[in-house]
């Protein structure tokens, strides 16, 4: 095994300098990555907002324009977006019991109780749906736009 000083001394060293050495590679492998300049044209409102509208299928054939890069892009439908992003999960498909989406004799004893009944059971939660319908985040308006464009569907 070890039967100099200079074995010692070597094997003291590696036993510092190969655990150091795998754990620097592993951070440098974990925090490399796509560093994106925040000043590129890529990162601009502009190129981002095109390609938010090709992945919603909503690519134009017309760019940007400056003027849309420098505002803020609103959302055309807020309670839309909220159910295609939270709601649909669950009740597009009917979910642990969750009303279908446009099922008129599911939601019709529901729409006899009222919007402000219907708003409640979302705010608070109703058997297995959480509160909020499970969109944490999102304001009460927000939760009434879902339910209004959920009730929508039914006309």
């Amino acid at each position: 095994m070890i039967s100099t000083p200079k074995q010692l001394v070597i094997v003291v060293l590696l036993a510092f300098a190969v655990p150091l050495t795998v754990i620097l590679l592993v951070v440098q492998f974990i925090t490399s990555g796509i560093n994106a300049d925040p000043n590129s044209s890529a990162m601009s409102d502009a190129a981002i907002a095109e390609r938010m509208q090709v992945l919603n299928g909503n690519a134009s054939t017309q760019s940007v324009n400056k003027a849309a890069s420098d505002s803020v892009i609103a959302v055309a439908d807020p309670g839309e977006s909220l159910y295609n992003t939270v709601c649909q999960a669950c009740h597009a498909a009917g979910i642990a019991g969750a009303p279908k989406t446009g099922d008129q004799t599911v939601w019709g004893a529901r729409l006899e109780l009222g919007n402000d009944v219907l708003y409640q059971s979302v705010i608070k939660g109703k058997n297995l749906m959480p509160a909020r319908g499970g969109a944490t985040n999102a304001s009460d308006d927000d939760i009434k736009a879902a339910v209004d464009f959920m009730l929508s569907t039914l006309q």
